[in-house]
């Protein structure tokens, strides 16, 4: 039975068995930088106007 399934047919199947965990880790990827962006943003808009327009460096007091 499984010799059927992993049969070839093709090459599609071989194609399909590289495609599909590729676009899994492209989906993932991308819902990621979504989640990070959103998170990036969030923090930006939770601080205060002068933490936001002046980075403060490290080593150096304002």
């Amino acid at each position: 039975m499984i010799s059927v399934i992993l049969g070839h047919q093709g090459g599609w199947d071989e194609a399909l068995m590289v495609l599909v965990p590729i676009g899994l880790f492209v989906g993932l990827l991308l819902l990621a930088n979504k989640r990070a962006k959103a998170i990036q943003a969030k923090r930006r808009e939770d601080a205060s106007p002068t933490e936001a327009s002046e980075p403060s460096t490290p080593g150096t007091e304002p």
